[in-house]
């Protein structure tokens, strides 16, 4: 069985354009997955920053150019959930790497057996 030039070019050229976008894909989201975990890590040591403070400390949260005061569990709660978004983010990000990852795999395996047998000339 053997395909015309042209069919198989456009084959091989689709299979590299897969191949390519994968990989662009996965390292934009190797990016954004070390940007969530820098914004994670400042979120932990914030919390951990107001757990060593005393109770009786009024805390403060930027709104705008002004700063309002936040009841200290209020605040605990806001950065404990802006954690848990963050890791989910993150969790997200991970999923999307390995599959993209996966799919570039897949595409270079494709184009490594196109050529291993593709007849010699």
């Amino acid at each position: 069985m053997s395909l015309p030039d042209e069919t198989l070019r456009k084959i091989l050229v689709q299979i590299q354009q897969t191949a390519i976008q994968s990989q662009r894909a996965h390292t934009l989201t190797t990016q954004q997955t070390s940007v969530k975990e820098r914004e994670r890590r400042i979120l932990q040591l914030t919390i951990e920053e107001i757990g060593a403070i005393k109770e009786d400390v009024n805390l403060y949260k930027g709104v705008g150019k002004m700063f309002m005061m936040v009841p200290r569990k209020e605040m605990e709660k806001q950065l404990k959930s802006q954690e848990k978004e963050i890791s989910d983010d993150i969790a997200s990000l991970n999923k999307k790497s390995k599959y993209l990852e996966k799919q570039f795999n897949e595409a270079q395996a494709q184009l490594r057996d196109i050529f291993h047998h593709a007849p010699k000339q």
